[in-house]
Order: structure tokens, then sequence, then C-alpha cells
């Protein structure tokens, strides 16, 4: 697969991954959000058009089943605003990080 395509898939890996541990609480995802992460995996792999595929919610061609891509899409809002977060943080954290060690 492309690059993009295993992008995606590690970002709705981390979603889940990231919902699962704060939203529900749990160590590590249960089997029914596997399933889920499993199924959207299978999703990007037949994606039609490749690395140039659109993002989901722009598609014409909605490949989830209609109870999947609810859910997907819940865990989506969810964590999509709080990987943003978190990004931003690691890149200040970074920033001081990187002005400390280049002054020594």
């Amino acid at each position: 697969m492309g690059r993009r395509i295993d992008r995606e898939k590690q970002v709705v890996s981390r979603m889940i991954e990231l919902y699962c541990r704060h939203r529900l609480g749990m160590e590590s995802p249960s089997e029914e959000y596997r399933a889920l992460e499993s199924y959207a995996h299978r999703r990007l792999d037949g994606c039609k058009f490749g690395d140039g595929k659109p993002q989901c919610k722009r598609c014409k061609i909605h490949c989830y089943k209609p109870d999947m891509r609810d859910r997907i899409r819940q865990i989506m809002r969810w964590a999509g605003p709080r990987m943003i977060a978190q990004q931003m943080k690691r890149g200040i954290f970074m920033k001081k990080y990187l002005g400390i060690v280049l002054a020594l």
C-alpha cells in the first residue's frame, strides 16, 4: 500500500487506542474495538482510489457499513481534537528541549 494509506491506518489505530484508554478507561482496546480497527484497515486496503483517496467524509463512495461508520465517526469526533492537542504539546516540548540541548 501507499504512504497515505499506511499513515491513515496508523491514525485510525491511534484514535481507537486513545478513545479506549482515555474515554472508556481501558488498558488496551477490547476485542470489539480491535475488530473495528481491523475492519477500518481492510476498508483502507480496498480503497479504489489508493493514495489519491479523499477524506472519508468527502468521498462519494461510502465503503463502511452504516453501523461501523457511525462507530468510527464517534471515535474520530472524540479523539481527533485530542490528538491535535497532544501533537501541539509534543511540538512545544521538543522546541524547548532542543533549545536547551543546543544551548549547551
